[in-house]
């Protein structure tokens, strides 16, 4: 059996199911940016693509973790 996804990664498939886009689309969004900072990219999707914090939150921390590789 396979383990339970846990962390930012949990909230993938409610991301993909509540704003209709893959999770791949939203990290080359956050990758594009300009914006660096953590909770300037939270802020940007929350305003710009009507992000819930949570969601926001959860994409900008699995992205910016894979970049850095921690």
């Amino acid at each position: 059996m396979a383990e339970p996804v846990k962390g930012p990664a949990s909230y993938f498939p409610s991301i993909e199911k509540k704003y209709g886009r893959p999770i791949a689309e939203w990290k080359d969004l956050i990758r594009s940016s300009p914006l660096t900072k953590h909770m300037e990219l939270v802020s940007w999707l929350k305003a710009e693509h009507g992000l819930g914090h949570g969601h926001a939150n959860a994409l900008v921390a699995h992205t910016l973790a894979e970049d850095t590789g921690k």
